[in-house]
């Protein structure tokens, strides 16, 4: 493989860059060159516990600096992470024997048994000399294409979440696809929110201490009273992100007197300095991609990716075309049956199989080699842009033996702000049911029912839905509707709303 950059970023001191962690009522930030100090120190902290290679420690916390030094720390030990969910997994004694964690660290207080953040800070800061180690030199490591670096987690949107080790052969991979297209450079400051237990987010940190970029930490609920602040140039989002920040926009541009235009209102949001947006996860709205681009100025580029493959495809400056999630990145192969399910091939697979799952989990996803059975449904066109249909088991078939394919239905229910997010059910095989999400408290039902009936105009007798159920609360993380990466979780939604989906006289009819 090409040069080993997870290497650099554990062994060789940044050049220039700046890391903030952005918060609600404030930020801090330090130079990347103080961040590689940091994460020195507890390197030899956690030596001095103790640890070392083979090792693993766990991470239940919120986005924190400490985090990130927690992290980096552990790549310069040639130590595993496991990177929890808060809300997802408790900090007890079962965690830490199940997944055979050394230490874990976590900003609960109330937590026996664990290491807090508290301690990471203070041993970070130079605060702990007696038990930093000294300032004895750290010996060099060398992190092979197969090695785990990280144990990530599946979103749980089909029950308990599924472990991945993910190998330093495939963060490799990725980092060097993502750059050679995007060309980070010193005056970028990339923005991330999602937690940093998902290893993606961790990807845009060792980018910055490669490239001497700016990075930026903040979380959900902080993003956008950050962005105003930070005024970066790359937001890494999630459609739930854009179709929050277009309701934003519209809102300001209805009530601007003085001939606001849309780029200017995007701005208002975004800060004045975007060179470009990310979004990925979950598919986008079309109508949100064309706003941004076309309208805002902002140009917004889709990508595809999973877990088990990281990224795959990304549209992206001078390869980008509506509808699809780019073309297919260096080191990747998407192979297209003629069922027309996914396959990707990877020349530095994230690994062959689960670390923690349930018996034969791993043999339903991954072949002997590596290749990944996506589940998803899609085409490749002439020009090698990779199209996303849906999943193969979001495929309806109708009691006449007619096959729907929920997923293009969904979004054009979706285009309309007044639906967040939509879901499609078939009770009794013989009728399409939605449940959808309102933009906004309460759900403006006359627009859901507009566009329920524009839908059905567009649809094939099939294809159309019968009525439409309004989730009271909407999809949430909090509730359980929601991953983590904000897409919906089908099956605890159904349950949710069971009664509804399954009774005729519930909900919006279709005239």
């Amino acid at each position: 493989m090409g040069e080993n950059l997870l290497d650099r970023v554990a062994g060789s001191p940044p050049l220039g860059g700046r890391i903030t962690v952005a918060r609600l009522l404030g930020s801090e930030s330090l130079p990347l060159a103080d961040l590689y100090e940091r994460a020195g120190r507890v390197a030899r902290w956690l030596r001095g516990r103790g640890i070392g290679p083979g090792d693993r420690i766990g991470i239940l916390a919120a986005n924190c600096l400490e985090w990130v030094v927690l992290d980096l720390a552990a790549l310069r030990l040639k130590v595993e992470t496991a990177g929890f969910e808060p809300g997802k997994f408790e900090p007890t004694a079962e965690l830490t024997e199940r997944y055979g964690i050394t230490l874990l660290f976590t900003d609960r207080a109330d937590a026996p048994g664990t290491v807090p953040m508290e301690e990471v800070r203070a041993v970070s800061e130079g605060g702990r000399p007696d038990t930093a180690d000294g300032s004895a030199p750290l010996p060099p490591v060398t992190w092979g294409p197969r090695d785990v670096t990280t144990i990530k987690f599946t979103s749980g949107s089909t029950g308990e979440p599924k472990g991945l080790g993910a190998t330093a052969g495939s963060i490799n991979s990725s980092l060097a696809a993502v750059q050679e297209i995007f060309a980070h450079k010193p005056d970028d400051d990339l923005f991330v929110f999602l937690p940093l237990s998902l290893l993606q987010q961790r990807y845009w940190v060792y980018s910055a201490l490669l490239h001497g970029h700016d990075v930026t930490i903040s979380t959900y609920e902080a993003a956008f009273a950050a962005l105003r602040r930070v005024r970066p140039t790359v937001v890494m989002g999630v459609p739930a992100l854009y179709e929050t920040a277009k309701r934003q926009i519209e809102a300001r541009l209805a009530r601007a007197k003085d001939g606001t235009g849309p780029a200017e209102a995007a701005r208002a949001v975004f800060g004045d300095r975007i060179r470009y947006l990310w979004t990925g996860s979950a598919p986008a709205n079309p109508d949100t991609l064309r706003f941004f681009t076309e309208e805002a100025g902002l140009p917004l580029y889709e990508g595809y990716g999973l877990n088990e493959t990281c990224i795959v495809a990304k549209n992206h400056p001078g390869a980008s075309r509506e509808g699809s999630v780019g073309r297919v990145l260096p080191g990747k192969q998407v192979l297209i049956g003629d069922d027309g399910l996914v396959r990707v091939r990877s020349e530095y697979p994230v690994n062959t199989h689960y670390a923690y799952a349930r018996p034969g989990d791993s043999e339903r996803v991954f072949e002997p080699d590596g290749t990944v059975r996506t589940g998803d449904l899609g085409r490749i066109d002439e020009d090698g842009f990779l199209y996303i249909l849906g999943r193969a088991d979001d495929v309806i078939v109708l009691d006449n033996g007619k096959k729907v394919v929920v997923r293009p239905i969904e979004e054009r229910m979706k285009a309309d702000p007044a639906i967040a997010e939509c879901v499609l059910f078939c009770p009794a095989q013989t009728e399409l049911v939605a449940v959808v999400s309102p933009g906004s408290v309460p759900a403006d039902r006359d627009a859901i029912a507009a566009r329920l009936a524009r839908t059905n105009a567009e649809l094939s007798a099939d294809e159309r839905i019968s009525r439409v159920v309004v989730a009271d609360p909407p999809f949430s993380i909090d509730n359980g509707l929601l991953t983590s990466q904000y897409k919906p979780k089908r099956r605890q939604i159904l349950a949710a709303h069971h009664t509804a989906v399954h009774d005729s006289t519930e909900g919006i009819h279709a005239p």
